[in-house]
């Protein structure tokens, strides 16, 4: 696997004493045979401390944040989307947030500038799951599909989650909008959808494996050729600091904690022990690293 330090840096301009400076993009390509794998930023999202922590044990959840130097009641994750392509085909791993969530977020638009590719060059679009931070970014500013010439894949269980008329109720007040907001995305898609297995091989090189509990029906994705491989995490691990040291932990972003704890140690084991690379939508280091054990826990060790 031939890896590449990629900085893409915006240029500045400056007329006396106005400076305008466009965003700096930072990511990280792995080659993997004939295909590449890059990591786009769609920005940041900001979170309370206690959205991201949830039921975590405390104190012991702050002792070790704070061991690690993550202090104060905001927490900005980043956002990283993966694009790969393999000569034939250009796929977009989740779309991003879109304009309508976050302020901070919603930065994909620009992001693929930097690589080269239009919005219209992407011939596939494959979701981890259905949250606004991933979803939401498939419409453009006049609501409709941006990506036009695109299919687009979603694992079978998360489809029929968002769709059940039954969700809106039962998902709780604080995600309700997100409900709304992935129903009527999913609807205006449906058409254009192909509903995935845990196993299934859905393009060539890219294989689902379930990783649910973050939402009903989380999909992760394995990117392999020959011996080389990377996995796709989607939000199946959020954080880099207790994702990984306490990955049984309970998360406060997991709709369905315990499954998805189960899930997350499922994962981090078979990452380590394969020695395979990793991308998480909301690690640091442009996403992309690797999982290895610790006497204390796993830990993340970014590429970059």
């Amino acid at each position: 696997m031939k890896i590449t330090r990629r900085q893409m840096l915006g240029a500045c301009a400056a007329a006396g004493l106005l400076v305008l400076a466009r965003p700096v993009w930072a990511g990280v390509t792995l080659e993997i045979g004939q295909t590449r794998i890059e990591t786009l930023s769609d920005g940041h999202l900001v979170l309370p401390r206690t959205f991201v922590l949830g039921d975590a044990p405390q104190p012991d959840a702050d002792e070790i944040l704070s061991s690690q130097g993550v202090t104060g009641q905001i927490f900005a994750p980043p956002c990283n989307l993966t694009l790969l392509r393999d000569g034939t085909n250009t796929v977009l791993f989740d779309a991003g947030s879109g304009r309508d969530f976050q302020p901070t977020a919603g930065k994909l638009s620009a992001a693929l500038d930097a690589v080269g590719v239009a919005p219209g060059d992407v011939t596939h679009v494959v979701f981890t799951h259905g949250h606004p931070d991933h979803l939401w970014g498939v419409l453009d500013d006049f609501g409709d599909p941006l990506f036009s010439g695109a299919q687009y894949l979603m694992g079978a269980a998360e489809f029929a989650y968002w769709r059940d008329p039954d969700t809106l109720g039962g998902i709780g007040a604080a995600r309700q909008a997100f409900a709304v907001g992935v129903r009527r995305r999913l609807d205006l898609l449906a058409e254009r959808i192909t509903e995935v297995q845990d196993g299934q091989e859905i393009l060539p090189g890219v294989t689902a494996r379930a990783s649910h509990g973050h939402t009903p029906g989380h999909m992760s994705y394995v990117l392999h050729q020959g011996r080389d491989s990377v996995m796709v995490l989607g939000d199946a691990v959020t954080n880099a600091h207790l994702g990984f040291l306490r990955p049984g932990w309970p998360s406060g972003s997991d709709q369905d904690p315990d499954r998805a704890a189960k899930a997350r140690v499922a994962l981090l084991d078979q990452l380590a022990q394969d020695k395979m690379r990793l991308i998480g939508f909301h690690l640091p280091g442009a996403g992309i690293g690797r999982a290895e054990k610790t006497a204390d826990g796993d830990r993340f060790v970014p590429e970059a």
